[in-house]
């Protein structure tokens, strides 16, 4: 099958100064907005080159075609289908979820206090039939129980169409409410809801109330943001008393509070936004309680009384590399989080005593810990605390925080048979180019060798302050159980070490992210973990980008690389202010086309415009046509680039979801058949096809 060629159409850029040749740059869909609303507006030669790229990745897949099928039941066989999560008791009813062996979406199911009968007041396989994709923002009941408030994608573009039910009778009471962000909360009185709607750029910068019975064309406009950089959101305070209106960016948050008894629902300003300076707001026991940055780099907790806004007095102090998370209140005891080195810790104080002392929910050391209430009511000494681990599936205990009694009330099980003893992790540190410590999570079999021989799957992001934390993935052991040494790296540009972290790895200190990515490759080599063309680089839409990047500066110590939904071509976006989200980006990567030394490190670094013409490792590419974040005109040129300047035999495949967004295809098969598509990958190029 001949190879996939998109055509050539020189323009020449400039900026700066700075003039360059972008032979691709013509693939981009100045109606790339419109085209996520409806697919059909794309231009015919972007399609048909798109579909010429994934009959080319399906002939030199075949092969796999087999292990793909084989790897789907192994990764299945590891889920139990049928599964109900633990009762949530609100005030009348009790709520869980479901799933089952059959269905694809799951079920949210509900029963009186007290009663026996079961009621399925939302049906995700009802709802998704017939739908190429499906996917729900946000599924909220009333506070009176009596009706339902979704929101719906059926594009993978993420704009959401909100719909109104009576819960009893199944019945829509709303004309829906189209291109929304998703997210919905209901007013204290069920008389309304509010949401926020997108603007023309994609952007969720308006708040609108709207009033059940009335049109939404006359819904009440609550708040709109001015600063194009900044979104907004709405979310309702613990203690029932208070509306918080918040506008944001990735590093600057402002915040307003609205009485709930206020008719006129006026915005209290309780924070002014600061450059640099965030917030998050909550409301109990008569006190504001505040999570800043403000006079404390990595978080501390503050509070004042609801009457007297501007005497804030700290509560949990500020500690250096350890950020501290927010609150949530039972009337008894506060139950917060904190997190170091890529591992968190859970804390309950007595608010009688003021005394506070750590969870210990495990013996084993590297663990994702975490906790949740298990009723609407204050009045318990009751909580939910669970771990898991990169070897142990989820365990969730029944814990009481007087009597310290703990019961396991739901483990993850793994019907096709686990031993977490089969298993090794480790957290280990290597030093970065300027001697930087940089937190490794290693997972591999116990069998597996450390004589240098073996393959190793290096997973990294490392932007936005997203930190990756040791979870439990089932889908993972296929690789795993196979030799192959799964390797997390905690690289700058998360929040695993704190802001200073975050800090160190964005703007003009991006390369540092990349920079520890490849001293994470060196140090396994230099340790015999693996070695040289033993690698395999991941990551996905930020991690993209620090994979595109990688592959150029080390090509020759790569096998391979997967780069899902990648943003892979970031100055033309960066420069692009018209696009969904670059102007809230700006402070994480630079603004290319305002600054001039900002244009040339993004330059410097950005993976499309450094291909050179070399050799490169087996690269498999991903993307979605309907992709709202990372457009799929990135790794499209970036794949056409790469195809022209490559100077080696190793595959290069593209695969384009014509009905996905950012997250990929839809539903619980579509999602193991992904992942089942990328290991087959991985198997292919590490000789592990048998």
């Amino acid at each position: 099958m001949k190879i996939p060629h998109l055509r050539k159409k020189e323009e020449v850029k400039t900026c700066h100064g700075y003039s360059w040749t972008d032979n691709y740059s013509w693939v981009h869909q100045n109606n790339c907005l419109e085209i996520l609303r409806d697919k059909t507006k794309l231009d015919p030669v972007v399609r048909k080159y798109l579909e010429e790229e994934n009959a080319y990745t399906e002939k030199n897949m075949k092969e796999t075609r087999d292990l793909q099928k084989k790897l789907f039941k192994e990764i299945e066989g590891r889920i139990k289908l049928d599964d109900e999560s633990l009762k949530y008791k609100d005030k009348k009813f009790e709520y869980w979820s479901k799933t089952t062996k059959e269905g694809n979406y799951g079920k949210l199911l509900r029963k009186k206090i007290g009663d026996d009968k079961v009621h399925i007041y939302w049906d995700g396989d009802i709802e998704a039939k017939g739908k190429k994709f499906f996917s729900t923002g946000d599924i909220e009941v009333s506070n009176n129980d009596k009706m339902l408030a979704y929101s719906v994608d059926d594009k993978g573009s993420e704009y959401y169409t909100i719909y109104i039910r009576n819960i009893e009778d199944n019945k829509i009471i709303e004309k829906p409410i189209k291109e929304t962000s998703g997210g919905i909360t209901w007013a204290y009185d069920d008389k309304s809801f509010f949401y926020c709607k997108l603007d023309k750029l994609h952007r969720p910068r308006q708040v609108f109330q709207h009033i059940i019975g009335e049109d939404s064309d006359k819904d009440r406009l609550i708040y709109e943001e001015k600063d194009e950089r900044f979104t907004c959101n709405i979310s309702l305070s613990s203690d029932e008393k208070y509306y918080f209106v918040s506008a944001s960016e990735h590093t600057t948050s402002e915040i307003y509070f609205i009485d709930k008894n206020d008719k006129d629902l006026e915005l209290k300003l309780l924070f002014k936004r600061e450059q640099g300076v965030q917030y998050s707001v909550n409301s109990w026991a008569g006190y504001f309680w505040m999570n800043t940055n403000k006079d404390a780099e990595d978080f501390k907790v503050a509070r004042c009384t609801n009457e007297k806004t501007d005497e804030w007095k700290d509560f949990i102090p500020a500690k250096k590399g350890t950020l501290i998370g927010g609150l949530t209140f039972l009337k008894k005891w506060i139950i917060r989080s904190e997190t170091s080195n890529a591992l968190t810790k859970i804390f309950v104080r007595n608010i009688n005593t003021n005394n506070e002392e750590e969870l210990i929910i495990s013996e084993e050391k590297v663990i994702s810990p975490n906790f949740s209430l298990m009723q609407k009511d204050k009045e318990t000494d009751l909580i939910r605390v669970g771990y898991e681990s990169p070897k142990t599936p989820s365990r969730i205990f029944e814990f009481n925080i007087k009597t310290k009694e703990k019961k396991l009330v739901k483990e993850q099980i793994i019907p096709s048979g686990h031993n977490r003893d089969d298993y090794i992790v480790e957290r280990l540190e290597c030093k970065g180019h300027d001697g930087y410590l940089i937190p490794m999570t290693i997972t591999r079999h116990r069998t597996t060798k450390l004589d240098g021989n073996a393959n190793v799957l290096l997973y990294g992001y490392g932007s936005y302050g997203m930190s990756m934390y040791p979870t439990f993935s089932s889908s993972r052991l296929s690789l795993i159980n196979r030799q192959i040494i799964w390797v997390t790296c905690h690289i700058r540009g998360g929040l695993e070490k704190g802001m200073a972290h975050w800090k160190a790895g964005k703007m003009l200190n991006k390369k540092n992210t990349f920079k520890d990515f490849i001293s994470c490759t060196e140090y396994l080599i230099e340790k015999k973990y693996t070695n040289k063309k033993k690698i395999i680089a991941y990551g996905g839409s930020a991690g993209g980008l620090l994979v595109g990047n990688v592959v150029n500066q080390i090509p020759d110590l790569l096998l391979g690389a997967i780069l899902a939904v990648p943003f892979v071509d970031n100055l033309t976006t960066n420069m692009d202010h018209s696009l969904p989200l670059t102007k809230g980006e700006l402070l994480e990567f630079g603004d290319a086309k305002g600054f001039k030394d900002h244009f040339e490190y993004i330059r410097s670094y950005s993976p499309y415009e450094n291909i050179e013409k070399k050799d490169y490792p087996n690269i498999l590419i991903t993307t979605s046509l309907s992709d709202s974040r990372v457009l799929f005109d990135e790794p499209t040129k970036y794949c056409a680039k790469l195809r022209e300047l490559k100077t080696d035999n190793n595959l290069l495949l593209f695969k384009c979801e014509m009905d996905a967004g950012h997250g990929g295809k839809s539903g619980r098969t579509a999602a193991i058949e992904e992942v089942a598509f990328d290991y087959a990958f991985i198997l292919k190029i590490t000789k592990k096809l048998s």
